[in-house]
């Protein structure tokens, strides 16, 4: 008896299959200091960065959004450039920045007050650091050929 297989569940195996060998290019020390560097000089997050669970979802909101600019790389590869790239994936960018200082705000526990919309350009310029990153890897795989 054979097994029968669908389109989707191939592609879901190759992406997959794409997702572990890009993240492996991710040390967990980059991700730790690519933190501290964006929210361990800010006021509110500094209290908030004791908190394990805290610290796990930036590193979340990071390889996700690594994974997307990995993802996005190819159409770079195809000749566009980064800024047609990431207008590709405008929604998808802004949501993890949603997210990420949405989570902030909550366990800030309203002490933000006027640091409020700093601390949002700081959420979508870690995003946008980390889709850089994972889009010039990406590309750079595709160049040799490792996609």
């Amino acid at each position: 008896m054979t097994l029968i297989t669908t389109f989707e569940d191939k592609r879901r195996e190759k992406q997959m299959k794409y997702e572990k060998s890009v993240l492996k290019e991710i040390s967990i020390k980059n991700l730790k200091e690519k933190v501290k560097d964006f929210f361990g000089s800010s006021q509110l997050v500094i209290g908030l960065l004791k908190n394990p669970g805290v610290e796990e979802a930036c590193y979340d909101v990071a390889i996700e959004a690594y994974l997307l600019g990995a993802h996005y790389s190819r159409f770079g590869a195809a000749g566009e450039t980064m800024e047609m790239a990431q207008a590709r994936c405008k929604k998808e960018k802004t949501h993890f920045a949603d997210t990420l200082y949405n989570f902030l705000l909550y366990w800030g526990n309203g002490g933000e007050g006027v640091m409020s919309e700093s601390l949002y350009y700081l959420c979508e310029q870690y995003v946008n650091v980390w889709w850089t990153e994972g889009f010039s890897n990406g590309q750079r795989r595709h160049k040799l050929r490792l996609h």
